[in-house]
């Protein structure tokens, strides 16, 4: 094993001409970057780090693990929970996070280029300078990377209104398994021409190229001022029941999310905000437009028609601030073992029933927090941090998720797959469509050098 990674090391050197101290080969610098969030363990020592700077970088990189059928982990801000960040033993990490510049931004055709490093809430700031903004709105917004976004298809809070990552993309740079640069795309808004290649290189993980540009969508930012609504529910399926009306009428808000007793319970401790915390869940929210009060009032109205016990509006946006801090608050008091499974909004309510029969016979507590207006959700499982304690946990996100394949949905609504999921592929799709699959990456990447064992 010594002399083949002498070996490995020799052969790395190739490396040097083309990236010079670009290219990091001590251990404990290259540490950091071979994890990410996820529960998801190390699977040894990465061989070397790129710390790219330029698509030529990452095409250097790439052309080399090619050459020497090296397996390549990518790295964005390393915020993944689904493990597909994870560095391979004896491996190369490349890391975007050097490649952090808006190129540009284009108003007068609502376009930004830029780079996949830049973090999508300074994206966002930046648009905003100039009226527009950038759609996609994960929790982490003010963690997460744009290209780390587009690699997973994210969602986020404004997905009811705006759709997920892929509706925002319009072209991508994309530097393929062997080194080749491939553009895909255009910056028209309609675009007919050849198979939609930007549409496949979304959502897959790192499995068949690497972004290193990408053209995204932008929108005008809604005259007037937005107003947050809340309207706390006894029951959690009424809250369900809720939300498939109010997704269902006329008042449309931007932001329509979910958070159980328990979580409200939790990030209130977390990050005091002055929220009762309800019997059985909280609805919170946001209207956009010169209509938002309105729509806002309209939206409280269904709430108590469904059972709301309390409701209000402000045009303070702190209770969806809170949202957001929902991860951390969760894992500071043990509960870890997550999953983002996704269901047709009607089902909701069923779904919501279903987890927390699933939480008592389990003898688990489990925390809910929906992106609801979309169907979305996020159960996080408590957890001691040893193997027994995350394995009972995930028979727990298993349960969870074969109930939600049984009510229409998916596996995974914006997380992505990655190592953590893998298992569960089989549950949803057939024999025939993980054939198709494993085409592509072949067709793609035929030495399997790409995040391989992961997400497909």
């Amino acid at each position: 094993m010594t002399g083949e990674w002498n070996a490995k090391l020799r052969a790395v050197e190739e490396l040097r001409g083309a990236l010079g101290e670009r290219l990091v080969l001590d251990a404990a610098l290259i540490a950091p970057y071979a994890r990410d969030t996820s529960r998801a363990r190390p699977e040894g020592a990465p061989l070397a780090l790129v710390l790219a700077e330029s698509t030529a970088d990452v095409s250097a990189a790439l052309a080399w693990a090619h050459e020497h059928g090296v397996p390549v982990s990518v790295r964005g801000a390393g915020t993944g929970l689904t493990g597909g960040a994870m560095g391979y033993d004896g491996g190369l990490i490349v890391s975007l996070e050097r490649m952090n510049r808006i190129l540009g931004i284009d108003e007068a055709n609502r376009l930004a280029l830029v780079q996949p490093g830049v973090v999508t809430g300074e994206l966002d700031d930046a648009c905003r300078e100039r009226g527009l903004f950038f759609p996609p709105d994960p929790a982490s917004a003010r963690l997460c990377t744009v290209g780390g976004n587009i690699a997973t298809n994210a969602g986020g809070l404004r997905c009811v209104a705006h759709g997920v990552t892929s509706d925002s993309v319009a072209a991508l740079e994309v530097v393929l398994a062997d080194g080749r640069v491939l553009r895909t795309g255009a910056r028209t808004r309609k675009n007919v021409v050849g198979y939609d290649l930007t549409r496949l290189f979304v959502g897959s993980e790192g499995t068949l190229g690497v972004i290193t540009e990408a053209t995204v969508r932008l929108k005008p930012v809604p005259p007037g001022t937005p107003r947050t609504f809340r309207a706390a529910f006894d029951r959690l399926e009424d809250a369900g029941r809720a939300v498939t009306a109010i997704v269902g009428g006329s008042a449309q808000p931007e932001v329509l999310e979910l958070m159980d007793a328990l979580s409200v319970e939790i990030i209130e401790s977390f990050h005091p905000t002055g929220l009762t915390v309800p019997d059985g869940a909280m609805l919170v929210g946001q209207t956009v437009g010169a209509d938002a009060e309105a729509k806002a009032e309209r939206i409280i109205a269904i709430c108590a028609a469904q059972g709301a016990t309390d409701t209000g509006i402000s045009d303070s946006d702190a209770l969806l601030e809170a949202r957001r801090l929902s991860n951390p608050a969760l894992n500071a008091r043990g509960l870890k073992i997550s999953c983002d499974v996704g269901v047709p909004v009607a089902s909701l309510a069923e779904m919501f029933h279903g987890v927390e029969e699933i939480a008592v016979r389990h003898r688990k507590r489990v925390s809910t927090v929906a992106h609801a207006g979309d169907g979305n959700l996020h159960c996080t499982v408590e957890a001691p941090d040893d193997a027994a304690g995350i394995a009972a946990a995930d028979l727990v996100i298993d349960d969870i998720t074969r109930l939600a394949l049984s009510l229409g949905g998916t596996i995974s609504g914006e997380h992505g797959i990655g190592s953590v999921k893998r298992h569960e592929l089989p549950w949803q799709l057939d024999a025939t469509a993980l054939d198709m699959q494993r085409l592509i990456k072949d067709a793609l990447d035929p030495r399997g050098i790409l995040t391989p064992g992961r997400a497909i």
